[in-house]
């Protein structure tokens, strides 16, 4: 939902009005099952879950004057919109210590909502055992408070926005009523800036390495592309990136950035010698990034083939490794990772061609990522990411950004996202609309003279506007 919400917000549908039409849904049904001169009590917290709270209790005084309670200081209430709407409702707000359950018909339960991590603490502890002990009729907004933890409301109603959310059911939720709020469908079709609310928060008392370490294995007859995917996951947040390339690529990287830490693989190509070495350097990092710049030798194939066999860590499969795992398909089972073929590696990696029609490129995107159990991020005109359960599009691009390169800082990407704990889904999908971005903001300055570098140079200022 907070995805949803900052997405909706990026299309022009803003969050206030996102919460007016949420707390006004809860309020119909509030008033759908209230007897004339029945007593209701709206029980917020500090978030917008409470600020829906507000905003039903709002609503519901033109029918019924509802008593509203904050659990918390009215200065601990931690959204803009979410104060602006306890202002509005401020001449309905009593004393927490006036709070008596047992003397409502109806408490609304606003309390807490999708973005709990782990077992609620007091003050919500208390009063979620409170209402739970207080017998009365209890509607909960969008989601139980504290579900899904072993401490949570048992509502007799949950009011849910958008959808109902994965778990929810008649035991935990009561009757679920599904309201529509107003979110876009593109929100939910389309990535965009609500996506980064898929990578976890960075701890602040971190150490380095802590942020994410990849290492990228590319390079020989291409010389850039490690180096600019090694960049683009460094611009991604991580602490380090490690590049192993062979000899001819070796001093073009090193001397690219000495923000890169270069390994030289001996030799004019990634063979079978150098598997044991990449092995062991993988040991040490939480990502691999593999193919860019590797090129298609017979060796080098084979060395794919050996090395992603053997890898335990979690990969981001590009380029020219693309179409060796697609000659032997069978060294991807048990793989956790992220797959970035345009076209005609889609083609070599699946052994179908990509569809002109959008749904049957789609449906055929997603069969792979069933498939090979791992997420495909499909590049394009639009870009199609699928998990083989979930499909997100991308559409944030330029048409400059057919330069040499792009692939690989989005492979950069991608792999700073996963080594920083994202999902493989969740890191596709930052990493194109992320690179969309970059791409865009070089291309106001560029225009068609847009470099690779430029869109790396412009990552920070997409973190900076979207985190």
């Amino acid at each position: 939902m907070r995805v949803l919400d900052l997405n909706s917000s990026y299309l022009g549908v803003r969050t206030l009005t996102l919460m007016e039409n949420a707390g006004g849904a809860v309020a119909r049904n509030v008033l759908s099952i209230c007897k004339p001169n029945a007593r209701v009590a709206v029980v917020c917290g500090r978030g917008n879950n409470g600020g829906d709270g507000f905003v039903a209790a709002r609503h519901i005084a033109h029918t019924i004057r509802p008593d509203v309670f904050l659990v918390e200081p009215e200065q601990e209430v931690s959204s803009e919109i979410a104060r602006m709407n306890l202002e509005r409702a401020k001449e309905l707000i009593k004393p927490l210590s006036s709070f008596d359950a047992g003397v409502y018909d109806i408490i609304v339960d606003a309390l807490l909502g999708v973005g709990l991590r782990g077992r609620p603490r007091d003050p919500y502890a208390r009063y979620i055992k409170l209402l739970n002990e207080s017998r009365k009729t209890i509607v909960s907004v969008d989601v139980p408070s504290g579900w899904p933890s072993d401490v949570q409301v048992r509502p007799d109603i949950t009011v849910t926005f958008h959808a109902a959310k994965i778990g929810m059911d008649n035991r935990n939720s009561g009757k679920i009523v599904i309201e529509d709020i107003g979110i876009p469908s593109e929100a939910e079709t389309y990535c965009g800036p609500g996506e980064f609310a898929l990578l976890p928060r960075r701890r602040k008392d971190a150490h380095k390495g802590d942020a994410g370490r990849v290492l990228v294995i590319g390079g020989g007859p291409y010389t850039g592309a490690p180096a600019f995917t090694g960049m683009a996951a460094m611009r991604s947040g991580i602490d380090l990136a490690f590049v192993a390339t062979p000899e001819p690529a070796f001093l073009p990287v090193s001397i690219y950035s000495p923000n890169l830490i270069v390994r030289l693989l001996k030799g004019e190509t990634l063979s079978e010698e150098h598997v044991k070495q990449l092995l062991e350097f993988s040991r040490s990092v939480d990502v691999v990034a593999i193919g860019p710049g590797l090129g298609s030798a017979p060796e080098t194939i084979s060395a794919v083939q050996s090395f992603v066999s053997e890898c335990d860590r979690p990969l981001v499969i590009d380029a020219d490794a693309i179409a060796a795992c697609g000659a032997k398909q069978k060294i991807l089972k048990g793989k956790y990772g992220v797959i970035t073929p345009h076209a005609g590696e889609f083609k070599k990696l699946t052994g179908k061609s990509v569809p002109d029609d959008p749904e049957k490129k789609i449906r055929t995107v997603r069969e792979a990522a069933t498939r090979l159990k791992m997420t495909v991020l499909l590049k394009g005109p639009l870009d199609v990411i699928s998990d083989g359960r979930y499909v997100r599009l991308n559409r944030v691009h330029n048409d400059a950004m057919t330069v040499g390169g792009t692939g690989d800082v989005l492979t950069g990407l991608v792999a700073g996202m996963m080594a920083q704990k994202a999902t493989p889904f969740a890191a596709a999908r930052i990493g194109a609309f992320a690179n969309g971005v970059a791409g865009n903001l070089a291309f106001e300055e560029k225009s068609y003279g847009l470099l690779t570098t430029d869109i790396i140079d412009k990552i920070p200022l997409v973190l900076r506007r979207y985190l």
